[in-house]
């Protein structure tokens, strides 16, 4: 009786009641080895990996529960760290059951992690081959489907998976997290509400409910509600960027700071991550840090214009305004920059460990494209996109295809990106960009104009975008707004100077301030095609 109520305790995932009805049967007489590979179970359900591997790694198992303890066996390893015991542990419990999803799920996930990326989705594949309605196999192959081609076609696979097990939470948070990434917030809610219904305990349902009060623009109300949380999400990345953003945005910088620094440690490369510290530590006055850990990356040649802006504002702050020139004429230039390979410690030794791996391959891709090897640089980023599609990989496949010549096939990919990660403002600028190139202005306009809305109005290089977009359609006072904006947002901008110049002449208005816009803009950007036609329209009468 003891072990079979074992038996439903472990099916249900309860650490605790597991342990306990295990105890109750070694009281009734059963054997250590009878109870082991459960007891292992059930200490690694309670994330006590050292009561765990007492009972697991002394390897002494029953022949029914054989496969299970090697698998326990090999999860225990791969928390500690030591991948190769944890694959050595799951080959024992492959010999025994090969055909047993839930194993090739913790394959998987094993082989993700040592970045063998590839055998992972692999191993995926066979999870699901193996155990089509099995929960564990449809979530792992929803995150996959999540990282390479979008939330939109994860939220499929999260929805066929809930048809199998309505009531798996971890089905119902991956769901919940790819409606909320799609824009489906209502949706979002009404799942996270059912999350709720079935685990009150669970953290998840206020993170949502605070994700949508920051969409809303309801700071106070996010912030609350994060605040209710109190530490439950521990270091979910998702919920360390949004509490930064809030704090920032409340003006809590020093904790804002705080938080942001954690999460910059983790994810060093994450640009998203890179932009909100850079601006907490400006906006605490921590300039010492700011420039230790961000002017190497703003002397790269393809630093953002909103780093250099934060670099040169800070020299600004401590009063020396020659250190703060350079930082800021190369923001006021917002020329495109570069591809240049990722920054990074020992670049060459990723490739020699893990040539295939998402990290290899993308390394590989940047020094064939710093090389001019176009095509093979396409094809080592179109195949890392197989493993994870973030933003930053997107533009480096599409400006890789443009330098072929391949323009036509760029803007399919921008479109294509959006299409699956309909939140990503850049897939949506480079769209608006296609859409003006084949000459559908009004197209452009409405794209530019959305991803402008979504980014509050305050990218400098956007709203020029928009303003020449507006302008190509026959919309002068339109574009004359929007370059007004990004003129008082960056006066130094050059091409903030050549949106409003250009709009000014179009309007035949202001002659002498439009003229005056478009020399600032030519000593700052250079001669170009826009400038000559604004100079076009100037001297029309």
């Amino acid at each position: 009786m003891p072990l079979a109520q074992a038996e439903a305790a472990a099916l249900q995932g309860d650490g605790i009641a597991l342990e306990a009805a295990l105890k109750k049967a070694l009281a009734a007489g059963a054997s250590r080895t009878d109870i082991a590979a459960r007891m292992g179970q059930a200490y690694l359900l309670q994330n006590n990996p050292a009561k765990a591997a007492e009972w697991l790694l002394p390897g002494r198992f029953t022949t029914h529960d054989a496969a299970l303890g090697w698998r326990m066996t090999g999860r225990l390893q791969q928390m500690q760290g030591n991948l190769a015991e944890a694959g050595k542990a799951f080959d024992k419990a492959l010999a025994l059951t090969p055909r047993d999803p839930v194993l090739w799920v913790d394959i998987a996930r094993m082989r993700y992690v040592g970045g063998e990326h590839f055998g992972a989705i692999e191993a995926a594949d066979r999870a699901l081959e193996f155990g089509p309605e099995e929960p564990r196999a449809i979530e792992l192959r929803a995150e996959l489907l999540r990282d390479s081609v979008g939330p939109v076609a994860a939220s499929a696979v999260y929805q066929r998976g809930l048809e199998v097990a309505p009531e798996d939470t971890a089905l119902l948070a991956g769901y919940a997290a790819v409606l909320g990434e799609t824009g489906r917030m209502r949706d979002m809610l009404v799942v996270a509400r059912e999350l709720h219904r079935l685990d009150p305990r669970s953290p998840l349902p206020l993170y949502f409910q605070a994700v949508m009060a920051a969409r809303a623009g309801k700071i106070d109300l996010a912030r609350s509600l994060l605040t209710r949380l109190e530490n439950r999400l521990g270091d979910l990345p998702a919920a360390m960027l949004l509490n930064g953003a809030l704090e920032l945005e409340a003006g809590n910088t020093t904790m804002a700071v705080e938080v942001l620094e954690r999460l910059d440690r983790r994810q060093p490369a994450n640009p998203r991550v890179q932009a909100l510290y850079a601006a907490a530590l400006l906006a605490n006055g921590d300039h010492t840090a700011l420039r230790e850990r961000f002017q190497p990356l703003a002397a790269r040649a393809d630093a953002s214009a909103h780093l250099l802006t934060i670099l040169g504002r800070s020299y600004e702050q401590t009063g020396d305004r020659a250190a703060a020139a350079p930082w800021l004429d190369r923001a006021a230039a917002a020329t495109m920059p570069p591809v240049m390979a990722i920054a990074g410690r020992d670049p060459l030794a990723a490739i020699e460990r893990r040539p295939d791996s998402f990290e290899g391959l993308v390394l590989r891709a940047d020094a064939d494209y710093a090389r001019q090897s176009l095509a093979p640089a396409f094809g080592f980023y179109d195949r890392a996109a197989l493993v994870r599609y973030p933003e930053w990989l997107m533009l480096r496949a599409v400006l890789a295809l443009e330098a072929t010549g391949a323009g036509g096939g760029a803007i399919a990919a921008a479109a294509r990106y959006q299409n699956g990660f309909p939140d990503s403002l850049l897939a949506g600028r480079l769209a608006a960009g296609g859409a003006g190139a084949s000459g559908d202005w009004a197209q452009a306009v409405s794209l530019y104009d959305n991803v402008s809305a979504r980014s509050g109005h305050r990218d400098v290089r956007l709203l020029a975008d928009l303003s020449l977009a507006q302008l190509r359609a026959d919309d002068g006072e339109a574009a004359l707004t929007s370059a007004a904006k990004a003129h008082r947002i960056q006066r130094a901008s050059g091409i903030a100077a050549q949106a409003r110049g250009m709009a000014l002449a179009r309007l035949k208005r202001d002659r002498d301030q439009a003229a005056q816009l478009l020399a600032k803009a030519r000593k700052v950007l250079g001669d170009n095609p826009l400038l000559r036609q604004g100079q076009a329209d100037l001297g029309k009468r």
